[in-house]
């Protein structure tokens, strides 16, 4: 997801007009990233084979759909509290750029996960 990293960096070095609007905008972007680390890791090490408790396809959903909501609200008030300085602006831009990427990956995951599974019974 480097539209949420290009959106924190943008944001991280504007002058800010509204600390509490732009730093909720840094918080969410960035365990956004640090979630997706955390799931391209459990993949990478196939760690996901050995706890098997966990239903990963539903934490994967439900990572991405509380990251997508909390990004889109991130984004429209980072994009309301801009006031034309570039940066911000940039940083709202790819804010919901990664939100609609966010939102393809939600139906890639159900579709990989759901709709595969019940086809293949």
């Amino acid at each position: 997801q480097i539209s949420l990293l290009i959106g924190f960096i943008s944001v991280n070095s504007s002058p800010w007009t509204s600390y509490s609007a732009y730093s909720y905008f840094q918080i969410v972007t960035m365990c956004d990233l640090v979630m997706i680390l955390f799931f391209y890791i459990i993949h990478i090490f196939r760690i996901y084979r050995k706890l098997t408790c966990v239903s990963w396809p539903l934490a994967e959903f439900l990572h991405y759909l509380i990251g997508t909501i909390l990004l889109l609200i991130a984004s429209i008030v980072a994009a309301s509290k801009s006031y034309n300085l570039t940066g911000l602006v940039a940083g709202a831009t790819f804010g919901f750029l990664a939100t609609i990427l966010c939102v393809l990956s939600i139906w890639s995951s159900y579709k990989v996960s759901c709709i595969t599974q019940s086809t293949s019974k």
